[in-house]
């Protein structure tokens, strides 16, 4: 018979919920033995874990900042055992250790700091760029469930991350700390990638945030987040695409254009929109069909944005479909032309630097022309910027050498169209002079008809 050995005793059972009684749980389960058992491992690991279950608001000036370090400590140490460990941590360990990660991660998110200001005045930069004081502890409970993600077999994982789960992830997108959002982000696209299971669940879920900010609340930190997810996504659809995702480009992306904040993830959104027609361009002549429906009439940061976008998508859009749009989209082009805003005017004139567009354009010139030269010719008479002259002389000339003919003709028929109205304009006048004249004579020989009467 070997040596008799001593074993450390097992952990006790749990009596007390106070964070002191779990610092004293610690200290016992971290005895000296030369050589612990796996027992006595599991134990310590359960203790720790045990540890870090209690959630520190930061924010509390009773907290003690030493017990926030040591807490900080043992997340430390789960970390460097989750990533060390070579055989999978077993079901006695998971399950309390999902539970840790829920108490810290899941929790009611604050109401907006800016709530009171316009999501339309707000800056990308400005939108959600609040810090988390907790991000210490956050940042490495994040670092623990991706970690957990990449090394567990997704047939052992789907017992703790489920549906509610993914569900609770994707709330917390709405946080207001950005570095939250952005690893969040990460970790989301991991499981999209290795749960194919949960891949439709996943689409829907994010996609009824979009449709809730779209015509509930317009308000929501991380949509770009999601949409940047959403732009891996489209990358990987194969042609041709199902009905299910044309369904969701045009009922759930292009309604994105409408909210008055949509300068806060337009970068994200028009790649996804660029990434559907690129795959399949017979889409672009009705995605931008729908685009012009939610032109904005007053928000010059949006129209900004949406020109942009449309330039880039007639790269891709198949011709023909262009075809069938191109005097609507021009005619649009040619009112934000004449914008008296400056920065819209430049846009729209610096789309004529496009080679693509021009020569899009030119196939139907006879039909958009008319639009465009009463835009520039407006410009030079009364735009006050000399800057938004000087870009309208130099988009005037190359027309003119593209098109001589037909610009010389909408050229005429401006003239005549004004012509016509200062004659109209000169008519109406005369017709209201003869008018008061008449009425006054009217008037004169009432007053005169008057007999006065004594008494």
């Amino acid at each position: 018979m070997g040596a008799w050995r001593k074993v450390p005793k097992a952990s006790p059972k749990k009596k007390s919920t106070t964070l002191q009684y779990l610092f004293n749980l610690d200290a016992t389960a971290n005895g000296d033995c030369e050589s612990p058992s796996r027992d006595s491992e599991t134990e310590e690991l359960l203790s720790i874990i045990s540890i870090c279950s209690f959630v520190f608001t930061f924010t509390d000036p009773e907290e003690s900042p030493a017990q926030q370090e040591l807490k900080r400590h043992k997340l430390n140490k789960i970390l460097s055992v989750v990533r060390s460990s070579r055989k999978p941590l077993e079901d006695r360990i998971l399950s309390p250790l999902f539970s840790m990660l829920s108490d810290n991660l899941f929790r009611p998110l604050p109401p907006p700091s800016n709530a009171s200001i316009p999501s339309e005045l707000l800056e990308e930069e400005e939108f959600g760029s609040m810090h988390n004081p907790a991000w210490p502890h956050l940042f490495l409970v994040y670092d623990i469930l991706h970690r957990l993600v990449l090394n567990i077999e997704p047939k052992i994982l789907r017992s703790y991350v489920d549906q509610p789960f993914l569900l609770n992830l994707l709330n917390l997108f709405n946080s207001e700390d950005r570095r939250e959002r952005e690893t969040l982000k990460n970790i989301y696209h991991r499981i999209y990638s290795i749960f194919a299971f949960y891949r439709s669940f996943m689409r829907k879920s994010m996609s009824d945030v979009f449709l809730h900010f779209v015509f509930e609340t317009e308000r929501h930190c991380g949509i770009g987040e999601l949409l940047e997810i959403w732009g891996s996504i489209i990358n990987g659809l194969a042609i041709p695409l199902k009905e299910e995702h044309r369904q969701f480009l045009m009922r759930v992306l292009i309604p994105l254009h409408k909210p008055k904040g949509m300068q806060t993830y337009h970068r994200q959104l028009a790649y996804c929109v660029t990434q559907f027609v690129q795959k399949e361009p017979l889409l672009g002549g009705v995605v931008a069909k729908w685009i012009l429906r939610y032109w904005p009439l007053t928000n010059c940061q949006k129209e900004v944005l949406i020109i942009g976008e449309m330039e880039e998508l007639v790269e891709y859009i198949d011709p023909g479909e262009f075809l069938k749009f191109t005097v609507p989209i021009c005619s649009q082009i040619a009112r934000c032309m004449k914008s008296w805003n400056a920065q819209v005017a430049e846009r729209a004139l610096y789309i004529w630097n496009s080679e693509h567009f021009v020569r899009m354009t030119s196939l139907t010139m006879d039909q958009v022309l008319p639009a465009i030269v009463e835009a520039l010719e407006k410009n030079l008479q009364w735009h006050w910027s000399k800057a938004i002259r000087q870009l309208t002389v130099d988009v005037k000339a190359m027309l003119e050498d593209m098109e001589p003919v037909h610009y010389s003709k909408c050229l005429q028929e401006i003239n005549l169209r004004e012509s016509a109205a200062a004659q109209e304009e000169t008519r109406r006048k005369m017709n209201w002079e003869r008018l008061e004249i008449a009425a006054a004579s009217t008037q004169l020989v009432s007053h005169s008809c008057c007999i006065p009467v004594s008494n």
